[in-house]
C-alpha cells in the first residue's frame, strides 16, 4: 500500500510492480490503479535482471525485508541502475537513495550504513499518506457522546490472533463501539466473523477503503506499532500499540522512550489499565501555571520565545525570565484568566489560555501553542479548550484572534466549527458557540 502511494510521486514516470503470488497478496490494489504487474516466480536475482533489461528501468524501488545490501551491490554492478530503498530497521543497504518515512526514523543511524553518496529521507516529513488521510483530516470529527468509537488494527494478517482478545477485554467497559479492520490475509478470520456476528457494538471492516474515515471518527485507536501508527500520528487520534513482529522494535523503542502507551506483548492486566486511562481521558492532564516546577516554567518560556512561535503573538519580541515569573505569580490574584501546560502522558505537549472570562456575557478568549517543533498536536489542544471552556467555566462563547496568514491555525478552528465574525487588518476574529446550552 505505502509503495502505491510512492509511485503516485512520480508524475509521468512508467511505473512496473514486480511482486510475487503470495498467499493473501493484494495484487488486485495495483490492477485497480492501473500499473503494469511482472510476477516473479522468486527473489532470485537474475530473473529481475531479467526484467530491468526487457522495460530499459531506470530506477528500482526496494520494499522487501529480504532483500539485503550485498542483492543490491550485486544488481547495481550488472545493471548500474539507481537503487532507491525502503528501510524501517536500519539495515545495511547498497543504494543511491534511501527512506525510512516512519515517525521514528533518524537520519544519524544510518552511518556506516549506507554508500556515502547515498540520499537519507528519514523522519515524519517524509512519511507516505494516502490521499484518503489528507482529505479526512480536514472534516469535522463525528464523535459521539453516547458511546467511544474505537479503531483496531492488529495487522491485515494479524499472525498473533489478537483481535478476539482484545475485543474480550472491551467487554468490561460500558458503551464501545469497535470497528475492527482487517483482511481475508487474516488466517483467523472465520472466527473472528463468528465472535463478531452475535455482537452489536463490533462492525468488521475487511479489505475496506476507508480506512482515513474509521480513524478520524475514533476516540482512540488500538493498533500494531508499524507503518499504521504513522497514519494514526497524523490523525491526531489517542491511541494504544501492541507489537507483533519483530520489525517493529525501533518503532515500539520510540514510543516507550516518549512515554505513549505501548506493549511489547499483549498483556491483558496492563492492556486493560491503559485502557481505562484512555477511556477516562487520564491520559490528559491540565497544570495550572501557578502549580509549575521551576523547571517548567523556564520550559514554558523557552517555547513562548522560539522563533516559530513568537511570529504568531501579538507581542513578538521576547519575553524577559523575570517578567515571566512575576506574570505567573499575579496569576493567582486574577480571576479573569487562566493558564495550563498541557501533558499527554505525562509529557509536556502545549500550553492554552484563557483570558477575559466573562462570567456575564458567559464569553471567553482563549489561545494555544503546542510545544515547538512537536507535529500533530493542535486538535489535542484545541479540544481540550472547547472542553474546559464549556464543561468547567460553563462558557457560552469561544473567542479568539488569528493572524489571516495563519493558515494551519485557520484550517485547526475551521475543524472544530470555528466561524469568522469579524476581520481587522491582517487579524481574524473566530467564534464557536456551545450549541448545547
Amino acid at each position: 500500500m505505502r509503495d502505491l502511494v510512492l509511485a503516485e510521486q512520480f508524475d509521468n514516470a512508467n511505473i512496473i510492480f514486480a511482486t510475487q503470488e503470495l498467499s493473501g497478496n493484494i495484487n488486485h490494489k495495483i490492477q485497480e490503479k492501473d500499473y503494469t504487474i511482472e510476477i516473479l516466480n522468486s527473489n532470485d536475482i537474475e530473473e529481475l535482471i531479467d526484467i530491468i533489461k526487457k522495460y530499459s528501468i531506470d530506477m528500482i524501488i526496494i520494499d522487501h525485508y529480504g532483500i539485503d545490501s550485498n542483492y543490491e551491490k550485486a544488481l547495481k554492478e550488472v545493471t548500474n541502475i539507481t537503487i532507491f530503498v525502503l528501510d524501517d530497521t536500519y539495515e545495511k543497504h547498497h543504494c543511491d537513495i534511501l527512506l525510512n518515512h516512519n515517525i521514528y526514523a533518524d537520519s544519524l543511524s544510518y552511518k556506516n550504513l549506507v554508500p556515502e553518496h547515498c540520499e537519507l529521507r528519514c523522519g515524519v516529513n517524509f512519511t507516505l499518506l494516502r490521499e484518503e488521510f489528507r482529505s479526512e483530516k480536514t472534516k469535522q470529527k463525528q464523535s459521539s457522546q453516547e458511546k467511544k468509537n474505537i479503531f483496531i488494527a492488529m495487522g491485515g494478517a494479524d499472525h498473533s490472533n489478537l483481535n478476539i482478545k482484545i475485543l474480550k477485554v472491551l467487554e468490561d467497559f460500558p458503551n464501545i463501539y469497535a470497528n475492527v479492520v482487517t483482511t481475508t490475509a487474516n488466517q483467523y478470520l472465520d472466527q473472528l466473523k463468528v465472535y463478531a456476528k452475535s455482537k452489536e457494538n463490533i462492525t468488521l471492516h475487511i479489505n475496506s477503503n476507508e480506512i482515513a474515515k474509521l480513524m478520524n471518527n475514533a476516540d482512540f485507536a488500538i493498533v500494531t506499532p508499524s507503518v499504521t501508527l504513522n497514519e494514526v500520528f497524523y490523525m491526531e487520534v489517542p491511541f494504544i500499540a501492541i507489537k507483533t513482529a519483530d520489525n517493529q522494535n525501533f518503532m515500539l523503542d520510540y514510543l516507550l522512550k516518549n512515554t505513549y502507551p505501548a506493549l511489547e506483548q499483549f498483556n491483558k492486566k496492563n492492556f486493560k489499565k491503559m485502557l481505562e486511562k484512555l477511556i477516562n481521558n487520564k491520559d490528559i492532564e491540565l497544570v495550572n501555571f501557578i502549580d509549575l516546577s521551576y523547571d517548567e516554567k523556564i520550559m514554558v518560556l523557552e517555547w513562548r520565545n522560539h522563533p516559530n512561535i513568537r511570529k504568531w503573538m501579538f507581542t513578538q519580541d521576547p519575553i524577559a525570565l523575570d517578567n515571566h515569573l512575576n506574570y505567573i505569580d499575579s496569576l493567582s490574584l486574577k480571576k479573569d484568566r487562566e493558564y495550563f501546560l498541557v501533558k499527554q502522558h505525562n509529557q509536556a505537549v502545549g500550553v492554552i489560555d484563557f483570558t477575559n472570562i466573562d462570567k456575564k456575557s458567559l464569553t471567553v478568549e482563549f489561545g494555544l501553542y503546542a510545544k515547538p517543533n512537536l507535529k500533530g498536536i493542535g486538535s489535542l489542544l484545541m479540544q481540550e479548550i472547547v472542553d474546559y471552556a464549556f464543561n468547567t467555566l460553563k462558557m457560552q462563547t469561544l473567542i479568539s484572534e488569528v493572524f489571516e496568514e495563519n493558515s494551519l491555525a485557520i484550517k485547526l478552528y475551521k475543524k472544530f466549527n470555528f466561524r469568522s465574525i469579524i476581520k481587522k487588518e491582517n487579524i481574524i476574529v473566530m467564534e464557536l458557540k456551545n450549541e448545547n446550552r
